[in-house]
């Protein structure tokens, strides 16, 4: 069991500070199994938009637990990054990456380089937490290479799941989603309020880590 949990540990790689450490395993079977292997293995790129250890982590950490053994998972940590803001100078065209000289161009490499996105986020105000907005922003200079992406939304938020708050920021993923043609494999919202109430959730619980398994 110890064995297992380290060898999904080490599948995961973690970004912090603009630099990403590659923890994957190296497969020396025969070739044909590692064609195999690697024709089912996506590579799927988290951006936690949260800077607390809280409900939204433990949405990622469930995800995760699912997902981590057929797949290549990075985990961006926006507060842990070196990004300024989106000055709209256009110089980029959408392809060219930024000139900001900070982690912005490691970042978005990174998330171009996916297959798949998945953007988690607390509700701040009724919309996504800053932290992950800068990371959309800043998308923009790579912004032709995001087409035809595979993504998936986690929100998680102190109202219940009927509140406006999550059908606004739905819509605005929805609107990405039909300007750069993704794939949205999955829209999903937790009401939470106490730092370990969504672990205390059994079922949804499950069911994150239920959707990262049959990725």
């Amino acid at each position: 069991m110890q064995k297992s949990v380290q060898a999904r540990k080490n599948r995961i790689i973690s970004t912090k500070s603009g630099q990403f450490q590659s923890g994957l395993p190296i497969f020396k079977t025969n070739r044909n199994t590692n064609r195999k292997l690697e024709d089912t293995r996506m590579k799927i790129v988290i951006i936690n938009g949260s800077a607390r250890k809280g409900n939204t982590l433990t949405a990622i950490n469930a995800f995760i637990k699912g997902a981590s053994e057929k797949n290549e998972i990075e985990i961006i940590e926006p507060d842990k990054l070196n990004i300024a803001p989106c000055k709209g100078c256009g110089v980029c065209q959408c392809s060219k990456g930024c000139v900001d000289k900070d982690d912005t161009n490691p970042t978005i490499d990174k998330i171009a380089a996916a297959d798949m996105i998945l953007f988690a986020t607390p509700v701040y105000w009724w919309g996504m937490s800053a932290q992950l907005k800068l990371i959309i922003d800043k998308c923009y200079c790579r912004g032709l290479q995001l087409k035809n992406k595979k993504v998936g939304t986690i929100v998680v938020g102190g109202s219940p799941v009927d509140s406006i708050q999550y059908e606004l920021i739905d819509k605005q993923f929805d609107c990405m989603a039909k300007y750069l043609s993704w794939d949205m494999l999955f829209k999903k919202s937790y009401y939470a309020t106490a730092r370990d109430e969504l672990e205390k959730n059994k079922d949804s619980m499950n069911e994150l880590e239920g959707i990262g398994k049959n990725l």
